[in-house]
């Protein structure tokens, strides 16, 4: 094994045993994207969505991934937010996303990026309004404030309805909350598919092995995928990047919450937070391009991982 080969392993080594996780983390941008939002692992997309929503319809036969792009998130967005956006074979619509921490206006940003799968519906000419039901899937690291004096319910389906008599008025646009630190069942508590799958999610990072009483194919292949010791190095150097984002984030929130008395004094300690962890986001960049680029990878293969460009990578000095 020539030196620089034996570096990358001696580093990758040392991380490991600083992570201290075998499986990767759901609700890194890389861990969701990793199980969610690839093709060659969608089978666990449609059995995670068929075990939540139970259409009355019928089972979802199959996915066809969108680009995120069109549902017009900001930037801002996108630091706390990581969405999928993809269509069955009927023409529906589902945005599945993964929410770190509170934003401002949730819910109603929520409403907001739901329309853009509406309006795209619409065709030139004549046509009637017939519209494809559009669902919108958010798994919450967080409780909003207004539901915490109910610590059992962790799932939220909301549709429009008629205040008086509580009937659906309309079926095509449906939301579901999953907040996810109220679910606290353990392993042999579980009874449903969908409640292992919410143990899963919630759970992975923090297990050894697959427990038995989750032996099923979908949940042998999550463990399978998810096992930080069969990532390829570009995927590994990609989580690490993903995970360090993440903690530093998770972690400076928490602490502002902590210290913060008063909810104007939060808000403002988080924009400061957002702002360094930006800077730090950067550097951990710079580190790994430089790494990457002193063991000989393609500058394209940097750029991937790292999201720098060509000519940011071409100036790191090694």
């Amino acid at each position: 094994m020539i030196p620089l080969q034996k570096l990358y392993f001696k580093e990758r080594m040392e991380e490991k045993d600083r992570l201290k996780n075998k499986y990767i983390d759901p609700f890194t941008d890389f861990g969701f994207k990793k199980l969610f939002g690839e093709e060659c692992n969608k089978d666990l997309l449609l059995d995670f969505l068929n075990e939540l929503l139970h259409k009355k319809e019928g089972r979802i036969i199959n996915l066809t991934y969108l680009k995120s792009e069109q549902l017009g998130r900001s930037e801002e967005d996108r630091k706390a937010i990581f969405d999928l956006h993809c269509e069955n074979e009927k023409g529906e619509k589902f945005i599945v996303e993964m929410q770190k921490t509170k934003q401002n206006f949730f819910k109603d940003r929520a409403l907001y990026y739901s329309t853009f799968p509406i309006i795209e519906q619409a065709v030139s000419g004549d046509w009637s309004y017939e519209l494809k039901a559009v669902y919108t899937v958010a798994i919450l690291d967080f409780v909003f404030d207004e539901d915490k004096d109910d610590p059992d319910k962790y799932r939220y389906d909301v549709m429009l309805t008629d205040i008086d008599t509580h009937k659906i008025f309309y079926n095509k646009l449906m939301f579901t909350y999953l907040e996810m630190p109220k679910f606290n069942k353990k392993v042999e508590d579980l009874e449903t598919r969908f409640e292992k799958w919410m143990y899963v999610l919630k759970n992975l990072k923090r297990l050894d092995s697959l427990p038995e009483k989750l032996r099923e194919r979908i949940f042998e292949k999550i463990f399978s995928v998810a096992e930080i010791a069969m990532l390829s190095k570009e995927e590994y150097q990609q989580y690490i990047v993903s995970l360090n984002a993440y903690r530093d984030f998770k972690n400076s929130i928490d602490t502002a919450r902590d210290e913060g008395k008063a909810e104007g004094l939060i808000e403002g300690i988080e924009k400061g937070i957002e702002k360094g962890i930006e800077k730090g986001i950067e550097k951990e960049k710079l580190e790994i391009a430089k790494k990457l680029k002193t063991i000989g990878m393609p500058f394209i293969q940097i750029s991937e991982i790292t999201n720098l460009s060509i000519e940011e990578i071409e100036k790191i000095e090694t």
